[in-house]
């Protein structure tokens, strides 16, 4: 396949959440940088959360009729169901788009693009961001030419085709300015680009133990739209003022900027920010992901101390409470927390990633 223009053209594919589409933001900002005459083309699910995030960035993008197979009992049906019409869809991109390179990011809208492409014989690329590989990302190891992956512990499941460089993040937040100690602890609450019911609930719970603390606290609270309401009435009915809720933030370095506490769940791309934002966690994993690997995401900071993890198994409004009693009665521990994140942050990432997808495309050049 030859791109009929001359220009040079990358595929990403994947989505599901701003986890998986933010590395791939980053990555593309520097490709274009690099090759300001690279055209960038993203391919992903039909829910409104990419699309507004493509929307957002001014991203040239493409949806799949596809859903997610592994742990959706009967709407596995469902989901095979659409299946040939997401190979279809794929098909017709790629023959259209005549990619360059491919770089599947994971999430299930990866896998057709992905396989197509590697019997199209476009080269092809995948990104590991967590420690546990996904389903997906699995499933592609054998058909794909190489695997960036985000821990080296990781380096194993990819047979050789893996090569440890880091998840990449977007370039603010590693230029974040220092946090200055003292005044109310301002704490960021982020359950995922679609927020999290159980911190959600969770929170809601707790606010009458932090209700004598509210003159020492700020909250920013990311609900997701299905909370938003029910959130919002929590803290107003126990007069907690100092707080902004939104269902989604779409400038998150600025808040994390803001926060000396950081309340998330362990998805990958919050771990790679919070690393290079060097922002302490109370990290509370979502249970229910794949293989538990929010969990082994987690303890990767913990192993340095530079987050808490709190299960969902052991979670109580109590514990919880007093955890966030701990940080304001502690400040101190906040900032030794932060410096232990510096021994895990990785400059340069999206810039080495960069440089391979330009190898992996000269490697082809070469070759035709």
């Amino acid at each position: 396949m030859v791109n009929g223009s001359g220009a040079r053209r990358i595929v990403f594919s994947g989505g599901g959440t701003a986890g998986h589409i933010h590395p791939a933001l980053a990555v593309a900002e520097v490709l274009r940088e690099k090759d300001p005459s690279l055209e960038i083309v993203f391919i992903g699910g039909s829910r409104t959360l990419e699309k507004t995030l493509m929307d957002f960035h001014g991203a040239r993008f493409f949806p799949l009729p596809i859903e997610g197979l592994k742990g959706r009992g009967i709407k596995s049906v469902r989901s095979l169901a659409k299946l040939p019409f997401a190979f279809a869809r794929s098909f017709r991109l790629l023959h259209r788009l005549k990619p360059s390179l491919s770089i599947g990011m994971g999430g299930y809208s990866s896998g057709p693009v992905m396989l197509l492409s590697s019997w199209l014989k476009i080269p092809t690329l995948i990104m590991e961001q967590n420690s546990i590989p996904g389903f997906t990302n699995r499933m592609l190891i054998p058909r794909v030419d190489k695997a960036v992956v985000s821990f080296s512990s990781t380096l194993s499941a990819f047979k050789g085709k893996g090569v440890f460089i880091g998840n990449p993040v977007r370039k603010e937040f590693y230029d974040l300015s220092s946090k200055q100690e003292g005044g109310k602890l301002t704490i960021l609450l982020i359950g995922g680009s679609q927020g999290s019911r159980f911190l959600n609930n969770g929170m809601i719970e707790t606010l009458p133990r932090l209700k004598r603390h509210q003159q020492d606290l700020i909250f920013f609270h990311q609900s997701g739209e299905q909370d938003l309401n029910r959130v919002r009435e929590a803290y107003a009915s126990h007069g907690i003022q100092n707080v902004m809720i939104k269902p989604f933030f779409f400038d998150m370095p600025a808040l994390m900027e803001k926060a000396d506490l950081v309340i998330c769940r362990a998805g990958a791309t919050t771990i790679a920010e919070l690393i290079a934002a060097g922002k302490p966690a109370l990290l509370i994993p979502f249970a229910g992901a794949a293989d538990n690997h929010q969990l082994h995401n987690a303890k990767e900071l913990e192993k340095v101390k530079g987050a808490e993890i709190i299960t969902e198994e052991e979670f109580t409004p109590d514990l919880f409470a007093d955890t966030i009693d701990r940080f304001i009665a502690n400040r101190a521990r906040l900032t030794v927390m932060s410096q232990n994140l510096s021994s895990l942050k990785r400059t340069g990432i999206a810039e080495e990633i960069a440089d391979l997808c330009f190898a992996l495309m000269d490697k082809r050049k070469r070759r035709m």
